[in-house]
């Protein structure tokens, strides 16, 4: 495969593209047709079903059986979601709020780079979107056959989609290695946050070893040597504290900077006199979202230890909890145990869409309390896994600018291959 640097460009209603390319219509390269409601959706089906909520589930019928683009054509008024592109293989069922396109040959390397093509260049859902009744937003069959794009010739289409695959390939494989490394999280931190896998160490070493003998507890069977603490028993929630109007500046953190599946939180500096209201942290406290849906969703984090000066200011909607005799992280995976966040949630008040943790149900919440020693040596095992799927997670996102570098270049002609 050849790969060198176009010189030789001529103007076309899509701007400069190769003088050996040419301008296309959608609808002269791909069939395309609207999805249709299935007459059932089965979990014991063999096909699965598609749409703009992404997959539904199975059906025993299937309407596409070849390589095809997806398109969402509606998803309700204003969704982000509408204009999404997706490519699929083999036999499947698209659910009426989507359009399919497929090759008119029997090639279907034209699909995969249509895909691309429309993957890369977003302008097309502005210019080729209709008024519905309502005056929701659509993108019609007619309108997609009308879109006009740049049609190298066949061989080059082929190495195009060579590439830009290989790039996904290795995305999605680690994808998967991330999942495997998240179901292996879950595990761990149901067996080790219950004492059910024990940990010790020995020379230097962590061992994992079954525990035998345990003692009835409000959450369940708990190792004879652990205790059920009340989480005031072991920490902190922080109340109101004046801050000295003498700083211009002051760390803040919104709602939207506490994570639903990180470890620390982020901020922002503000100046002290925007920040009407807040509550007071220092680095090392956890911030619990209180508030529907933040704290269902996973919503909390550790404010770091770098953060200008001594303290931060924090949104109301979180409960800033000050460790006192429990490792920090062993707490912050506490409070992300299924069991014990669904006991929280249980106990929420409020009106509809509004409800939130109260303090009192926070501060009686009953934790298993390990030694010491083991809460630091499990928060070890669960944090080193949590580092690896952030290294494949930065990989990944490297991975994801590489591939979006390649197609401005490749899908464009401003770099060409060629065998």
């Amino acid at each position: 495969m050849k790969i060198y640097r176009e010189t030789e460009f001529q103007e076309t209603e899509l701007g400069k593209i190769p003088k050996d390319w040419r301008v296309g219509e959608l609808g002269e390269v791909l069939v395309l047709g609207h999805g249709k409601r299935p007459d059932a959706i089965l979990p014991e089906g063999e096909f699965p079903v598609y749409g703009g909520g992404g997959f539904y589930g199975y059906t025993n019928t299937y309407l596409v059986d070849k390589p095809y683009v997806l398109i969402i054509a509606r998803v309700g008024a204003g969704s982000a979601g509408k204009g999404k592109v997706y490519l699929s293989r083999g036999k499947v069922w698209v659910t009426d709020n989507a359009i399919y396109g497929y090759s008119r040959e029997p090639n279907s390397i034209i699909t995969v780079y249509v895909y691309y093509w429309l993957l890369f260049e977003r302008s097309w859902i502005k210019r080729y979107v209709s008024r519905a009744a309502g005056g929701s937003a659509v993108i019609t069959l007619n309108s997609l056959k009308n879109i006009i794009l740049p049609l190298p010739p066949p061989d080059e289409q082929k190495n195009i989609v060579e590439i830009l695959l290989t790039v996904d390939n290795a995305i999605e494989s680690i994808d998967r290695a991330v999942a495997r490394l998240e179901r292996l999280k879950k595990a761990l931190m149901d067996k080790l946050l219950t004492g059910r896998i024990r940990v010790r160490e020995e020379d230097g070493k962590l061992k994992l070893y079954r525990e035998t003998e345990f003692q009835e507890a409000e959450m369940g069977k708990i190792p004879r040597d652990w205790k059920m603490l009340r989480l005031k028993d072991i920490a902190e929630i922080r109340g109101s504290k004046k801050v000295s109007q003498s700083n211009d500046k002051v760390v803040f953190i919104p709602m939207e900077a506490i994570p639903d599946n990180d470890l620390y939180v982020k901020f922002e500096l503000q100046d002290i006199d925007k920040v009407r209201s807040y509550v007071y942290c220092e680095p090392g406290d956890i911030l619990l979202a209180k508030i529907t849906p933040s704290f269902e969703n996973g919503k909390q984090g550790i404010v770091p230890t770098n953060i200008p000066g001594k303290f931060a200011l924090a949104t109301t909607e979180a409960y800033p909890i000050k460790c006192k005799n429990i490792n920090a992280f062993f707490l912050f995976y506490l409070l992300k145990y299924p069991p014990v966040r669904n006991r929280l949630v249980s106990l929420m008040r409020g009106t509809t869409g509004r409800k939130r943790v109260p303090r009192e149900a926070l501060e009686n919440l009953l934790l298993p309390y390990p030694p010491i020693d083991e809460q630091r040596s499990i928060t070890e095992i669960i944090l080193t896994i949590d580092e690896v799927i952030k290294l494949s997670c930065r990989e990944r996102d490297s991975l994801e600018h590489l591939k979006r570098g390649l197609m401005k270049l490749l899908l464009t002609g401003k770099v060409r291959v060629r065998a």
